[in-house]
């Protein structure tokens, strides 16, 4: 081996070591005493869900709650998204390319969990703030990936376009909208699959959903109807990217 690469090796291995010790990481504290047989009583209360009635008619209003708010919010988010992302792609000018792009990483710099926490603050309790956080960070990432779909994209049919005696809108309509348009959907989707996953978190912070009954359940140490939730959760991620995978391969191609 390399002398580079054993200095890299070591100082790798003191990175993990300080990291442990700095954390105060104590990880012989999980297998003292009687800690596996609490942590084993524990986990066993979510081998058996709760599947009455009552909770899972629960369970499918918080399901559909979270589909909405991933929908809503990605849908909002890809509308902000184009719209920052013509200036953010040199359609306006420089200085409309430099701010646009200043605020599109700024919307993509805080996370969806921050945005929830000010947007319950904001907006209050429930879905609103799920859906306004979803937008705001979504926004950010699409318009960022948008605008650069928007500079890979030929200008020649747009430019054609605007000689022949058409408008800005008519030839970003007919000259590079057409052209760019399977990767903006492509995007949007995948985006998509991403939200479902977040907004069953969002509820942590109070931004309703499955997110919020599960926090519920964990709380209250109620392991079983937790245990349902999650399974409701993974349910819905799954049908969710069956969807999108559909969807790319029928529209995008």
């Amino acid at each position: 081996m390399r002398v580079g690469n054993l200095v890299l090796f070591a100082a790798l291995l003191a990175a993990v070591i300080a990291s442990f010790l700095y954390l105060g990481i104590d990880l012989g504290a999980l297998v003292a005493g009687d800690s596996l047989a609490q942590m084993g009583q524990y986990a066993s209360g979510f081998l058996q869900p709760d599947v009455s009635a009552a909770h899972l008619q629960a369970i499918g209003r918080g399901a559909l709650e979270t589909l909405a708010m991933s929908a809503i919010g990605t849908l909002l988010a890809a509308l902000l998204g184009l719209a920052l992302a013509l200036p953010a792609a040199g359609r306006f000018g420089a200085i409309a390319l430099h701010a646009t792009r200043l605020l599109l990483n700024a919307l993509r710099a805080i996370p969806e969990l921050v945005w929830a926490a000010l947007m319950v603050l904001a907006a209050g309790l429930g879905p609103n703030a799920g859906t306004l956080a979803l937008a705001l960070h979504t926004a950010g990432v699409l318009g960022r990936l948008f605008a650069e779909a928007l500079e890979n994209t030929p200008r020649e049919p747009a430019d054609a376009i605007r000689e022949s005696g058409g408008g800005r809108m008519l030839a970003f309509c007919y000259g590079t909208l057409p052209g760019v348009w399977p990767q903006l959907v492509a995007y949007t989707l995948y985006r998509w699959e991403n939200n479902i996953r977040m907004a069953s978190v969002l509820g942590f912070v109070g931004a309703g959903g499955l997110g919020q009954m599960l926090y519920v359940s964990l709380s209250l140490f109620q392991e079983a109807q937790a245990a349902t939730v999650i399974l409701a959760m993974l349910l819905l991620v799954l049908a969710v990217d069956a969807l999108s995978g559909w969807a790319r391969q029928r529209w995008v191609s």
